[in-house]
């Protein structure tokens, strides 16, 4: 048996606020409202030191991205505490948007108990947050609604263990309905899947979580749909082509693992979203976008 989706009754819908921060309101902090947003994941995911974070930060940023994010499985760990982490990050994109004029989101992984998870977030915003991030399925849709009721920032969901129920047609549950669960909860973004990428999943349930996402319903605002995992350059207008302009097209290693470093594969990605944009073949773009041009070569097209 699998549940493929669910319709609420008024009252349950009235009994929820939905996101505090929408698609609008994000554009309106970043004051990014014609484009999509590009985003990155630091990597290696564990490993590196507040500093060493703040680094691979600053460099993408400088490469023109929107949103910086906590890997699931970093959290508060010894070897990069949450706090000084937080402030190195926050310190570095200061200092690019001083530099620069460019604003971006840093998304800080506070997934904690039930008993933390308020306390730990609020801390962070304390200490200069602009975004949060919730590993949801882990800490529960309750602890999402906390913090999106309590917090005067976004929330960045994450659904790392959805495949557990998700991907097996014959039983489980469907990303739909998670993806209804977390609007209903507060999210401002949330991870559904890529039309291009190695996590990518059937069109049609893409297409169902992104329109259950950004359509009316229930007077909740509306939120970003996330692609992620397995994109670079040449996966971008794929998925653009299928989310549209309202959604956050994210890379990690296709950003990192660019030939020429981070700022470099952050340019790149950004010109591939410009291409798609002006309706321009991507090796085209390229020719005139040494950026662009390098990661064609490097990834293929």
């Amino acid at each position: 048996m699998r549940l493929q989706d669910v319709i609420f009754p008024q009252s349950i819908t009235r009994a929820h606020k939905g996101p505090r921060f929408g698609i609008e309101d994000a554009r309106k902090i970043l004051g990014v409202y014609d484009r999509p947003l590009v985003g990155t994941i630091v990597k290696p995911k564990v490993g590196l030191d507040p500093a060493g974070t703040a680094a691979v930060a600053e460099a993408a940023v400088r490469g023109g991205l929107d949103l910086v994010k906590d890997d699931e499985t970093l959290t508060d760990q010894s070897f990069c505490p949450l706090i000084p982490r937080l402030e190195a990050v926050m310190s570095s994109l200061d200092r690019v948007e001083k530099e620069t004029g460019k604003k971006a989101f840093y998304a800080v992984n506070v997934t904690a108990g039930a008993d933390r998870i308020l306390e730990r977030a609020e801390e962070a915003v304390d200490h200069g947050a602009n975004m949060v991030m919730i590993d949801v399925l882990t800490a529960g849709f309750s602890s999402l609604e906390t913090l999106s009721q309590n917090l005067n920032v976004p929330v960045h969901v994450h659904r790392t263990m959805h495949g557990a129920f998700t991907r097996d047609k014959s039983h489980g549950i469907s990303m739909l309905v998670i993806a209804k669960l977390v609007r209903m909860m507060g999210g401002t973004n949330l991870h559904t899947g890529s039309y291009m990428g190695k996590m990518s999943r059937e069109t049609e349930e893409n297409d169902l979580c992104r329109d259950a996402l950004r359509e009316e319903w229930g007077g909740y605002k509306r939120v970003f749909p996330v692609a992620s995992g397995g994109v670079y350059p040449a996966k971008v207008h794929g998925n653009l082509d299928g989310y549209g302009i309202d959604c956050i097209v994210q890379a990690g290693g296709g950003v990192h693992g660019h030939p020429d470093g981070t700022t470099a594969g952050a340019r790149a990605m950004v010109q591939a979203t410009e291409a798609w944009l002006k309706h321009i073949d991507l090796v085209e773009y390229a020719k005139d976008h040494k950026e662009l041009e390098v990661a064609l070569k490097f990834w293929g097209c």
